[in-house]
């Protein structure tokens, strides 16, 4: 259908819509026209994807002058699923509107391991070798020594010291040999697209992607790409401010951002810089004897590039490196004069890597803030916060004037010279953390030094004031009022959206005592009880005979579910469940995770039905779906709170505290409450698949932790599925089993979607933002009542 929304042609490409995608649409279309930010909370399986791209779309074909859509997801499968959507919607406006109107450019990037198709470089293996290997065939002096090589009449397979091997990469050179005639023609283009492209026309698609970024109406790609300062420098820095960027499952983006500005340093990485430095100096010395002059103009070249990205000012109204003579003042400014010259550059770092060695001999805990450490820096290496500010950039530059091709080389001193511009750059938001011991094993020395940030704003600030419509949206952003203290900006729309359904397909409840009647908690001082240990069993025994199919059961940590899993094989509650179900067990491990996952699927396929034990904050709990028969019903044993004696966190608690007067324990439970509700969505996908959703824990009970699950689950939490014992549970249980396995027809789902008259109606009558929150909550015949 295509449709007017206050003004605006949509277009939508199915014959109905739900009317939280209709209620979606209406707060990004005020967002949009308010040129403002905003956080939007929809309900999982009611089809956000296409909803966002729907709008955003249509958006650009109505204001021209609106920039690309900017659509970022966390995984490869996530973004090709969104690809794949936006196809959809191509086909579907040139069927409505025309070929000329629909004509787009829409394309996903990732990393060169999963866009390249030399066949000589891919089959390298991990990310690192792929990246390395690629480097070596494509780097601009690699490529110059070829030609050298090829005009005196050498080999073609000549080895070269720098290069590796004479080769080059066919499609690398048949991309640049294109020139302005290597692009891509309009059209939806996925990885598996552009990697059949780029072997059609010999070109590589990795490059070619990067290429067309600047061209495109809709890109894909990482959270990294825009939110870590070192990758968003290459590839993000040319977007223009019009553009529309929108975080997809962005529940857990304040902790990205996090990591994105966090570093660790352990004494072998200190071991391994210090080899690299003392490569950097042989390097540089053969270069002296060889072209000097390369040495002398790459400082000039280091300003030039920090004057491009605005690190410097300008003056007089002209770029100040367009002067033949930089001035003093802003040389100093750029690059202080101790690391201008190369030799003293390292020199530095080989000061800065000794002083770090020097503060991992301690065998205290040590805390401080950026400003004391390098106060301590200043007076013990003579090295301050100005010199450590331009480090990393430094390093970048040197290494690509001494032409190092095999980067993982200096992966070690990289990483120093990252934790040494971020700690000359930030002063506030960040904590620097000495722990001589891992806490798991205290007899033995384990020294890490942690630069932890602690404002999540900092990494995604520049991305609210460069872009002018920002969006955050997830199934589960609740408590949703906190993500903007959290990341820092005023959103001109903060929604949490309802989920209409024709019947009643989830059913979460809370358990929280057994049989016996003793409470069941995963609280420290509750968590090895014997009782709690043997209820939760029971739950899963329960289970296992009442729900066909898959089920799923979360843990709060891997040690936990171990001690559980143990204790459940000695007291042989573990071989009742195997007489039910096959079990299949998350690890640390991600092949053995992957195979484990592989054969559950295998048992529910064939009907056996399986459990797959999994844990909360895991790689199944953030990035698999358990829709339809893989996924009937899901527990989540206890709250999965974070590891509360942690220093870091317990940092970053006291920050929030006295930076957004945000209290540790509003901060905790919301933490924990959220990764809980990310784990019971997963069985729920789309709205006519079904699922329960077991909270074993009697805290669930209160309303300050049920106040913070989504309000999709929230509504159906009525008084007789909270505080239940195992066996009432399981009662429960089997009276909504017994109804879901009633016949199911797709015009019944359809109750609950309105079609292009009904959508037109509420068009002509006008009122879309008053109406829409009533019919968000409201099933079917209500819809049409109201309509009529």
């Amino acid at each position: 259908m295509d449709f007017n929304l206050e003004g605006l042609r949509v277009f939508f490409p199915y014959p109905q819509i739900y009317p939280e995608q209709l209620a979606m649409m209406t707060e990004f279309k005020r967002s949009l026209d308010a040129r403002g930010h905003g956080a939007i909370e929809m309900p999982t399986g009611t089809g956000k994807t296409i909803t966002v791209l729907s709008l955003c779309v249509s958006y650009q074909i109505a204001h021209p002058e609106c920039g690309k859509l900017i659509y970022c997801t966390r995984t490869v499968p996530e973004m090709e699923k969104v690809l794949a959507e936006c196809r959809t919607l191509e086909r579907f406006i040139a069927a409505r509107a025309g070929e000329d109107v629909a004509a787009m450019l829409a394309l996903g990037l990732s990393s060169r391991k999963n866009m390249c198709v030399n066949p000589r470089v891919v089959d390298e293996g991990s990310r690192e070798s792929v990246d390395g290997k690629c480097r070596r065939l494509t780097a601009s002096w690699v490529r110059e020594k070829r030609l050298e090589r090829e005009a005196r009449g050498a080999s073609e397979n000549e080895n070269v010291e720098d290069g590796g091997e004479g080769n080059c990469c066919e499609f690398f050179e048949d991309f640049e040999s294109a020139g302005e005639k290597a692009v891509l023609p309009p059209g939806v283009y996925t990885l598996h697209d552009l990697r059949a492209f780029g072997r059609t026309k010999k070109w590589c698609p990795y490059f070619l992607a990067r290429n067309m970024i600047s061209f495109a109406n809709v890109v894909v790609y990482n959270y990294q790409y825009m939110l870590d300062p070192k990758v968003a420098s290459l590839v993000s820095s040319s977007l223009e401010k019009e553009c529309i960027v929108v975080f997809d499952e962005a529940h857990n983006i304040d902790n990205v951002c996090i990591e994105a500005l966090s570093v660790n340093l352990r004494q072998q990485t200190l071991e391994n810089a210090g080899r690299s430095i003392t490569s950097l100096n042989t390097r540089i010395d053969r270069a002296k004897q060889t072209d000097e002059r390369r040495l002398r103009q790459e400082y000039e070249r280091l300003v030039n590039g920090l004057a491009q990205q605005g690190v410097l000012a300008r003056g007089g109204g002209e770029d100040v490196l367009m002067n033949p003579i930089i001035p003093d003042d802003i040389l100093r400014e750029a690059v202080p004069g101790n690391i201008r010259r190369a030799e003293h550059f390292v020199a530095v770092l080989k000061r800065f890597v000794e002083y770090l060695n020097m503060r991992l001999r301690s065998t205290q805990v040590e805390q401080e803030t950026p400003t004391a450490f390098l106060q301590h820096c200043a007076a013990n290496a003579g090295i301050d916060g100005k010199t450590l500010k331009f480090c990393y950039d430094r390093l970048t530059s040197l290494l690509k004037t001494l032409e190092v091709v095999d980067m993982d080389e200096f992966n070690a001193l990289s990483l120093v010279a990252n934790f040494a511009a971020l700690v000359g750059t930030y002063s506030n938001g960040f904590a620097l953390i000495l722990e001589p011991y891992d806490e798991r094993y205290p007899n033995i020395p384990d020294p890490v030094l942690q630069l932890a940030c602690l404002d999540a704003s900092l990494a995604i600030k520049p991305v609210f004031e460069r872009f002018q419509s920002v969006f955050i949206t997830s199934g589960t952003l609740s408590p949703i009022d906190l993500y903007p203290k959290l990341l820092g900006f005023n959103p001109v729309s903060v929604r949490s959206l309802a989920m209409t359904l024709t019947r009643d397909c989830l059913c979460p409840m809370v358990i929280t005592r057994g049989a016996d009647q003793q409470a069941v908690s995963t609280k420290f001082d509750m968590r090895d009880d014997p009782n709690v240990i043997q209820n939760y069993g029971r739950i899963l025994i329960g289970l296992a005979q009442t729900v066909p199919d898959g089920i799923v059961a979360f843990f709060v940590s891997y040690s936990y579910m171990e001690n559980i899993v143990s204790k459940w094989h000695e007291t042989g509650i573990l071989r009742e469940i195997m007489q039910h179900k096959l079990v299949f067990i998350e690890t640390t491990d991600v092949v053995e995770t992957s195979l484990a996952l592989d054969n559950y699927r295998r048992a529910c396929n064939c009907g056996r039905g399986a459990i797959f034990l999994s844990v909360a904050r895991g790689k199944v709990a953030e990035g698999i779906d358990f829709d339809r028969h893989y996924g009937r019903a899901v527990v989540m044993y206890g709250v999965p709170y974070q590891y509360t004696l942690s220093r870091i966190l317990r940092a970053r608690l006291e920050y929030l505290r006295e930076t957004f007067q945000i209290k540790e324990s509003d901060f905790l439970a919301f933490d924990a409450v959220r990764q809980a509700a990310q784990c019971v969505g997963r069985v729920i996908r789309s709205k006519k698949d079904y699922g329960l959703m077991v909270f074993a824990d009697k805290r669930y009970n209160s309303q300050d932790k049920r106040g913070k699950l989504p309000g999709w689950i929230t509504t159906h939490l009525r008084e007789e599925v909270l505080n239940l014992s195992t066996d009432m549970a399981m009662q429960v249980a089997r009276t909504f089993m017994r109804s879901m396995s009633q016949p199911f027809s797709h015009d019944e789902n359809t109750q609950s979607l309105l079609d292009q008259a009904m959508v037109d109606r509420l068009a002509v009558e006008g009122g879309w933002r008053e109406a829409l929150p009533a019919l968000s909550r409201k099933l079917a015949p209500e819809i049409t009542m109201h309509l009529s």
